[in-house]
């Protein structure tokens, strides 16, 4: 018996971010943001949290404080009261808070387009940093969450025990026409399509390239209103009448035994 492939081959590869391209030519981020500062503060946000909820605290933040001047001048405390719906919201905020005034102190209130500088800033890993260079300055970097992590492994595109390991990986097997899109591809892929719990593979653009050897099935549509009733009828017919009426007129005869006994 042959054994099949652990992972997808290069033109493989080429073929599944070929059709990730034709169903999302322009794919974004789904965090709320309007320039490389706003974006790198939701990105620190977003760490164990969705990015709906992100959102929703980012939302009123942002109307008050979008720059790192506004962000130290709210305050440690003050920005808590805004991001208390995010996990682990008192950590983030004196990350915030630490990387705000390290960007007045160090880079004139700029956002650095570097990794290294980038990971200088509290609260501010590779997947963070990755995020915004990615986003904000159009670089071909790959951040590896628990969506792209779960997809590559599971699909072949890019096993890996590590992120690193999986980011590595996706470098090497992602052509490099597809590079600058191949996060957010894999991102909405994992997050709609190839999901942890439940894969969609019916619904899946790839399933006929994916090496994942548990694929889901259809699942089984209802009937129809019209089948539903059609049988509800039928039982209901097959039953012996149960009726008042019925009932009623039994009790009569039984009396009537009674009496002639």
């Amino acid at each position: 018996m042959r054994t099949m492939p652990r992972k997808l081959t290069k033109a493989a590869a080429g073929e599944m971010f070929s059709r990730f391209r034709d169903a999302a030519p322009a794919p974004a981020t789904e965090l709320n943001y309007k320039d490389p500062y706003t974006l790198l503060v939701a990105v620190t946000l977003s760490a164990q949290a969705t990015d709906v909820g992100v959102n929703r605290a980012t939302g009123p933040l942002f109307k008050v404080a979008d720059t790192p001047e506004k962000m130290v001048a709210l305050g440690e405390e003050k920005l808590g009261g805004y991001i208390k719906t995010i996990g682990l919201w008192r950590n983030k905020a004196k990350n915030v808070i630490g990387l705000s005034r390290m960007l007045i102190e160090e880079h004139g209130g700029e956002v650095p387009a570097d990794r290294e500088l980038l990971e200088a800033l509290p609260g501010v890993g590779r997947k963070t940093a990755n995020v915004v260079l990615n986003v904000a300055f159009g670089r071909p970097t790959i951040a590896v969450d628990t969506h792209i992590f779960r997809v590559s492994n599971r699909t072949g595109l890019a096993p890996g025990k590590t992120p690193l390991a999986v980011e590595a990986g996706l470098e090497r097997i992602t052509p490099a026409a597809f590079l600058r899109d191949a996060h957010n591809w894999l991102i909405l892929h994992g997050r709609y399509v190839c999901k942890a719990r439940a894969p969609d593979c019916p619904a899946c653009a790839v399933s006929d390239i994916c090496l994942y050897r548990e694929k889901t099935s259809p699942t089984p549509t209802a009937p129809a209103p019209a089948a539903k009733k059609r049988k509800a009828a039928t039982r209901s017919a097959a039953k012996p009448s149960t009726s008042k009426r019925s009932r009623a007129t039994t009790r009569p005869a039984r009396a009537s035994a009674t009496a002639a006994t």
